[in-house]
């Protein structure tokens, strides 16, 4: 069972530090900033082969970890934008394991999901960069378990969500020398 969790989280669960400094902060946003590009040089020679194959066995492919990064990216850029200009909005969850069953995500040029984070995540940057103490603090809740997310919080969040799947892909490169 070591062995799977090792394979399902690479760099481990995501930890919220109590006390998020402006330091956390720097250090997700650059995450952020980065990301689309260590993607692309990551998997930008990849044959069709390798990106259909998965993860880990049961996992999705590299492919669906690609257009599930998008998928996911974009939904916490809503996420961002309702808790700035909402009080505490509910958000919706999405079911992200049917979402990667649907043919865009097994089919689709991975093109297409590295050119959107590209310009998702360049719009995320500049906004977060030019975040407020107050707006850092606003939040909304997430309906499992109805839990409380700041955006300070969400920035962290979704800084580890796209280095946790980099990490996947990167893992399987490496076990299978490409």
């Amino acid at each position: 069972m070591e062995e799977l969790e090792k394979l399902r989280y690479p760099i481990g669960h995501f930890e919220c530090p109590e006390n998020i400094s402006d330091e956390h902060i720097k250090q997700w946003i650059n995450a952020l900033e980065t990301l689309p590009q260590r993607l692309v040089d990551l998997v930008s020679d990849f044959s069709e082969s390798q990106l259909e194959t998965p993860y880990r066995e049961g996992g999705w492919t590299v492919r669906q970890v690609i257009h599930h990064i998008a998928d996911s990216h974009h939904h916490s850029y809503t996420r961002f934008k309702w808790a700035l200009t909402e009080n505490r909005p509910l958000i919706k969850v999405y079911e992200e394991k049917l979402w990667s069953e649907l043919i865009d995500a097994k089919t689709a040029p991975i093109a297409l999901s590295l050119s959107y984070l590209t310009a998702l995540h360049a719009k995320l940057v500049y906004m977060c960069e030019r975040l407020s103490p107050d707006d850092l603090k606003r939040s909304y809740i997430h309906p499992v378990g109805n839990v409380n997310v700041s955006v300070a919080e969400n920035i962290g969040k979704y800084a580890w969500h796209g280095n946790h799947h980099f990490a996947h892909i990167k893992t399987l490169a490496e076990r299978k020398g490409w």
